[in-house]
């Protein structure tokens, strides 16, 4: 037994986000970890890595009781962890952020940049990585900064690495290799806790799991003996439907029409929405649909084409313009780029529209609250109060957020990108729910999705883009192969010259 946690608990102000947890992990084992966002799973791992000190339990690392008070305690004993978001110094070269802390010094006091980059390039070359030990790390992919913080970690010694939700934002070869790099792990005999919200990697990665429901252990057993819904009940508390499949409606007039937009690597794209339905957009990673929407909010204002609302051209070279045509982002980035993470609930939902709750000038705060708590209890987020900050809750509930402060808005056309990013089953359903329930109240929705089986079971039609253009038109009841055939890139077009075929992956 290489770790024991015994009655672990934990409590933020008052609110206790641990109050059992367990675990037991043994040496060359993938032990999966899951639960509902909100269910504690990263905080325990953050008292494993010496992030957070526990209040009451016990720990036991190779048999032993430890207690870390930071980081560097956990990685003197071989813990280490790969975080979902990244925690490496953006403004150094991947070499640096290897040994950080860790440099070694010359006689004269000076870092050697030549013998830490040949020590780089030894780790580097002995886990099979494509990384350039001088390459500055804010230039990589999300893929390249995890296996920087992989090579971190395995330089250092470490004899159990912790993944959080490593491959929410990675393609699928790129997942691929996490995975075979996680099984290159065990094969040394180094234990990996991998935490996952997708379902659909448990049987390629793990061995045994633990689940935590409300900040405690509820389910620990080997993988084989669990079914799919076994697991999701045992998460939830209850039986719960995995698969969602939204019943189409009759759609309206057109609400959004693209007429030949194009921008970088959008070439020519035409599409409408309409009211009342969800329209899926499918590709694989830097086809260009992130691109797409950005265009259409007005982050980055079409060089060509047009875009019209109900019948309307616009011109929205600001985001501001797109919204006061009814237009809302809910980005794949929630965090960076769709909320406050500092400020309360209630300022983030009212923020899009001051207007609403300012008199002469001045916000008034009775009318902020009544706005928050009325759409606290329409989208059912779970807060103690609208007063609570938003980086406080979980992904899911800060997702419901997001929605919430646009259709609080009064927005009627929705892009919703990657939505379901870095939550779990059950939030899952509940965003999905809340697209629903906005497509039957006459809103037009755009969704663009990774997960294939999220466009099929939600979209009434799907649109695929490749290579910065729409390469066909499915319906919703489609096959994932059908989508791969159109997203997957093709000879080069005539006309599409060698630097535009080779622009940025952004999506």
């Amino acid at each position: 037994m290489l770790l024991s946690l015994q009655g672990v608990q934990k409590s933020f102000g008052g609110v206790k986000a641990l109050r059992d947890g367990n675990l037991e992990v043994c040496e060359g084992e993938v032990h999966l970890l899951m639960g509902e966002n909100g269910a504690g799973k990263s905080t325990l791992m953050k008292i494993v890595a010496g992030m957070f000190r526990r209040d009451a339990g016990q720990m036991l690392w190779r048999g032993q009781p430890v207690s870390f008070a930071r980081p560097a305690e956990a990685s003197a004993q071989g813990i280490a962890m790969v975080h979902q978001e990244s925690l490496l110094a953006p403004h150094l070269s991947v070499a640096e952020n290897i040994f950080l802390g860790h440099e070694g010094a010359s006689t004269g006091g000076w870092v050697n940049r030549g013998k830490i980059n040949e020590r780089a390039a030894r780790v580097i070359a002995a886990n099979g990585f494509r990384l350039d030990p001088a390459t500055r790390v804010a230039s990589l992919t999300p893929a390249g900064k995890q296996l920087v913080e992989i090579c971190r970690a395995i330089a250092q010694g470490s004899s159990l690495l912790i993944f959080d939700e490593p491959t929410s934002s990675l393609s699928e070869s790129e997942t691929r290799e996490v995975f075979r790099i996680v099984r290159e792990l065990c094969s040394r005999r180094i234990a990996v806790i991998y935490i996952t919200h997708r379902l659909e990697e448990l049987r390629a990665i793990g061995d045994r799991v633990t689940i935590l429901r409300d900040g405690a252990t509820v389910h620990t057993a080997h993988l084989k003996e669990l079914t799919r819904e076994d697991l999701i009940q045992h998460m939830v508390g209850r039986p719960v439907n995995a698969i969602y499949r939204r019943e189409p409606q009759p759609r309206g007039k057109a609400l959004l029409q693209v007429e030949n937009v194009s921008r970088g690597i959008l070439r020519e794209i035409s599409l409408s929405l309409h009211e009342g339905e969800i329209v899926g957009l499918g590709g694989l990673m830097g086809a260009g649909r992130t691109e797409l929407c950005r265009v259409i909010f007005g982050l980055d204002p079409p060089d060509k084409g047009v875009i019209r609302v109900a019948g309307r051209a616009i011109h929205s070279k600001t985001p501001r313009q797109a919204v006061a045509a009814g237009i809302a982002l809910i980005p794949e980035d929630r965090q960076n780029h769709g909320l406050a993470l500092k400020l309360p609930i209630a300022h983030n939902i009212t923020m899009p529209d001051l207007a609403r709750i300012s008199s002469l000038g001045f916000l008034r705060s009775n009318r902020e609250t009544n706005l928050a708590n009325e759409f606290r209890d329409r989208l059912r987020i779970r807060c103690s109060t609208p007063q609570q900050l938003a980086g406080r809750l979980s992904g899911g509930n800060q997702q419901k957020i997001v929605i919430a402060k646009w259709v609080a808005r009064g927005a009627r056309i929705f892009l919703f990108d990657e939505p379901t990013r870095g939550i779990d089953v059950a939030a899952k359903q509940e965003v999905f729910e809340q697209m629903d329930k906005l497509a039957r109240q006459g809103a037009a929705i755009l969704m663009v999705s990774s997960e294939l089986p999220e466009l099929v079971q939600v979209a009434d039609r799907i649109l695929v883009m490749c290579e910065g253009r729409i390469t066909g038109e499915l319906p919703g009841r489609t096959t994932q192969e059908e989508i791969m055939r159109l997203a997957a890139p093709s000879a080069p077009r005539p006309g599409d010259s060698a630097e535009a075929r080779a622009l940025p992956d952004r999506t």
